[in-house]
């Protein structure tokens, strides 16, 4: 195991076993394990929750584990989870959930709209989390019918578990010592003699002034020695990551992106394919995935270590959102990660090439997709402008 990582940041923990999961079917089972399992407590935060048969399902399992007496803390995104009827928020409080929006719309003293709840992470008794960028909604579900959103998540038992329920305890206690303590559980995971494992816990959030996870890509992109391969959905990447990509292949490494073929928002994809002649330029080589919507934020470098969560490669996340990632270091878990990229790349994308592009994409289709780019950099401009001046 290589160790130029770690010097980068002290924030590692050692005794800790982790699995990558993919999203649909494979996320909900062990979720719904997970959550099952589940002795003490239950910290579950998320950006989207919806009211259908896949929120129902979640819902149903967190409510058989209030009433065996599991202390669950739920919250969920003010806005992307507004939709949540009061009847069903109110079923799952009588239940012994103790349920919250983040920031509710027009209710909260602090809203700003570009700062939202947009990591995805549950940790069971302190001792088993799992981070993904996977919503509870059944379009990341597979449905009959319906294959899910590609996503993914990592499964983390161990010391690092331990991290994440202290993150999710300071989120729910709204920063005040006292609660966060009185949430920490102080339990102990279970930890065997055999894990070890490098993980980090990464938080973005700019008005906490924690900017973990753009740091890690920073470090990432400058470290590399030979490959990286990464996944982003919404991929608008702001100065700083396009110079270290840039510098990147320019010592030779071969920087492989996968990226959205169809997206849920167009403006956005109109936005990324604006950058395509820079990347191309860079001997950047991009892959799209045209089966179905790509949503999975995971990236693998020099079969080392390995990035995975709710960020995306944006001035959103970069900025504003208030995002979680693992940070892992172990060459069995990336060469794992990596075997599923290059599959996906190589037998489930389509790459563009400069050949491709041009053909794809005359002159009008170039001016339509700089009017999106400058009119999504105006907008994250916006979103983000209150935090840059705070």
């Amino acid at each position: 195991m290589s160790g130029h990582y770690i010097s980068q940041h002290s924030g590692y923990t050692i005794h800790n076993r982790v699995k990558l999961v993919r999203g649909g079917r494979d996320y909900f089972s062990c979720l719904l394990e997970l959550i099952k399992a589940s002795k003490h407590s239950i910290h579950f935060q998320t950006y989207i929750f919806e009211e259908d048969e896949t929120g129902e399902m979640v819902a149903s399992a967190l409510e058989k584990a209030a009433d065996r007496g599991v202390v669950i803390y739920m919250m969920a995104d003010g806005y992307a989870s507004q939709k949540l009827s009061g009847s069903f928020t109110q079923r799952m409080k009588a239940s012994g959930i103790r349920f919250r929006l983040f920031e509710p719309i027009l209710k909260s003293d602090n809203y700003y709209f570009g700062r939202r709840l947009h990591q995805k992470v549950v940790v069971a008794d302190a001792h088993v989390g799992l981070v993904a960028g996977v919503n509870i909604s059944n379009r990341y579900n597979d449905m009959p019918g319906q294959a899910a959103w590609m996503d993914w998540a990592i499964l983390v038992e161990g010391e690092a578990a331990v991290s994440l329920n202290r993150v999710c305890a300071e989120m729910w206690s709204r920063s005040s010592i006292i609660k966060r303590k009185a949430l920490d559980s102080g339990l102990k995971p279970e930890i065997q003699p055999n894990w070890s494992c490098l993980v980090s816990v990464r938080r973005n959030d700019w008005v906490q002034r924690k900017n973990q996870i753009s740091r890690t890509y920073l470090n990432m992109l400058k470290d590399s020695r030979d490959h990286i391969i990464m996944m982003s959905s919404y991929f608008l990447p702001g100065r700083s990551i396009r110079k270290g990509m840039s510098r990147a292949a320019g010592r030779g490494v071969k920087v492989s992106l996968i990226l959205a073929g169809r997206s849920d928002i167009a403006l956005a994809k109109h936005a990324e394919r604006y950058l395509y002649r820079w990347l191309l330029g860079k001997g950047i080589k991009i892959y799209e995935y045209p089966s179905n919507v790509l949503h999975g934020k995971l990236a693998v470098c020099d079969g080392k270590f390995v990035t995975g969560g709710s960020y995306n490669v944006n001035n959103l996340s970069a900025f504003a959102s208030i995002e979680l990632n693992l940070d892992v270091q172990d060459m069995k878990f990336s060469a794992e990660v990596e075997t599923a990229l290059t599959h996906i790349r190589d037998q489930e994308c389509v790459q563009v090439t400069e050949e491709v592009y041009r053909t794809e994409y005359g002159w009008v289709s170039r001016v339509k997709q700089q009017a999106a780019y400058q009119l999504v950099r105006l907008m994250f401009f916006l979103f983000t402008f209150y935090f840059r001046q705070h």
